[in-house]
């Protein structure tokens, strides 16, 4: 009886912290119109910041592959 007492208390304890993130208020949701304009304005920012990045890339000189041994041989 005492190891069940000791499991259930484990599992509520650890599934507690699970069923709390599962559980959405209704005042956290705003208006859909609004959410898909901000998602099109990060998703461009984010396309516009990687595509500075990739331009970036190019700008960097290939390295030459060094072979520290070239003398010795």
């Amino acid at each position: 009886m005492r190891k069940l007492v000791v499991v259930l208390a484990a599992v509520a304890v650890l599934g507690a912290p699970a069923l709390a993130q599962s559980r959405v208020t209704g005042s956290r949701h705003t208006d859909n119109s609004q959410q898909t304009d901000d998602r099109k304005q990060k998703k461009a920012a984010a396309e516009k910041a990687y595509k500075a990045y990739k331009d970036a890339l190019r700008t960097i000189p290939e390295q030459k592959s060094s072979d520290p041994w070239a003398k010795m041989r």
